[in-house]
């Protein structure tokens, strides 16, 4: 497990395969705000909710400047129908083995029920124009998480 990120700190680099297997970086958002949050499986109801909340608002974020991508350790062919059953128009990426989530901080131990187990974090990191986290928040809920984002970055 790595190191969570703080404000300041350079953005990790990344290219991932988004939903229908085209690459994308992180240096293909340069000059434009990103918000990066991993969640930990498509098609499960809190992740679920969370990327129909970032979906519903993402005219308002965009609107503001920011780009919103979603990544999980899942496969492009189950991001793509995650897409398609839930009508998502966030940037889905695949992570399967755990890279990038590592690279992040939001891949680790994690206790559910007395038990402990290495698991995704869920977490959403805000990086500025120039690659730098703006925000790094760990350990959020899916319900209600997109809302305290907007009213943190004064949308």
């Amino acid at each position: 497990m790595s190191a969570r990120l703080t404000p300041g700190d350079e953005a990790p680099a990344f290219t991932l395969p988004d939903a229908d297997g085209n690459e994308v970086s992180l240096a293909d958002h340069k000059g434009r705000k990103v918000i990066v949050y991993f969640y930990p499986a498509a098609l499960t109801p809190g992740c679920t909710k969370q990327a129909c909340d970032f979906t519903d608002n993402l005219d308002l974020l965009a609107g503001a400047g920011y780009d919103v991508i979603g990544i999980s350790p899942d496969k492009p062919e189950k991001l793509a129908k995650f897409r398609e059953q839930e009508s998502l128009k966030v940037t889905l990426l695949a992570d399967p083995d755990k890279k990038v989530l590592d690279a992040y901080g939001a891949y680790g131990e994690k206790k559910n029920y007395g038990r402990t187990y290495m698991g995704v974090i869920r977490s959403t990191i805000v990086v500025d124009e120039q690659g730098k986290v703006q925000h790094a928040l760990y350990n959020v809920r899916a319900t209600g998480h997109v809302a305290k984002i907007i009213k943190d970055l004064g949308i």
